[in-house]
């Protein structure tokens, strides 16, 4: 565990806000929290179109939102820092978004899955101005969301431009 994450205890991360910010653990990769985070998602995602099509997904998205509010606000108390780098659920959020449009296509979920890391690493306006200006669980989660909506625009023209 990273040193941004050191005060936090093992009994927290078996906790139901420990599991959901860290989704479930991937946040505690020793490199590359984020990337880890995303990746975690992919299967979830598929899981869930694979059943109930995009409107679940995107249902599945406002409410990890909604709980990734909560839990990485628990887990930023608990580790005394801001932002702490284990707390990945955001990545999931955000991911799940820029898949809304790719149904069950490898190739789109490939190719969500890298723009989603580069939006999410660079952050283009406005995602940095809620990075550096909206704090706490809700900073957390807002940020990787808003990012997300660049890489949910590619991936809708992706999958038109497949469809033929």
């Amino acid at each position: 565990m990273s040193s941004k994450n050191a005060n936090i205890s093992k009994s927290f991360l078996r906790s139901p806000a420990g599991v959901l910010a860290t989704w479930f653990w991937s946040g505690l990769m020793p490199f590359a929290p984020g990337t880890w985070g995303s990746l975690a998602a992919l299967p979830f995602a598929y899981f869930i179109q694979y059943y109930g099509g995009w409107i679940a997904l995107l249902i599945a998205s406002i409410v990890v939102f909604l709980i990734g509010w909560w839990a990485s606000h628990i887990f930023e108390k608990e580790a005394g820092v801001e932002d702490p780098g284990a707390v990945v659920i955001d990545e999931v959020a955000g991911q799940w978004l820029v898949l809304l449009p790719a149904g069950l296509d490898p190739l789109l979920y490939l190719v969500g899955f890298i723009l989603f890391r580069l939006v999410d690493i660079f952050k283009p306006w406005p995602a940095c101005w809620f990075d550096r200006n909206v704090h706490g669980g809700l900073g957390i989660m807002l940020d990787d969301v808003v990012a997300a909506l660049y890489g949910l625009g590619v991936v809708y023209f992706l999958s038109i431009q497949l469809a033929g």
